[in-house]
């Protein structure tokens, strides 16, 4: 057997990146939070 989690920046870039996040609106309502709290990084990727 393989490894259980074997990630891809790629896909997961797609998913929960910054550009992802732009174009929905509870991303964008998740990046202005994130904005008002003064976090140094907006997306975890």
């Amino acid at each position: 057997m393989g490894p259980t989690y074997r990630p891809h920046r790629v896909k997961r870039v797609r998913k929960c990146g910054y550009r992802a996040r732009i174009k929905t609106k509870g991303g964008r309502s998740v990046i202005a939070a994130r904005r008002r709290k003064g976090r140094k990084r907006l997306t975890q990727v």
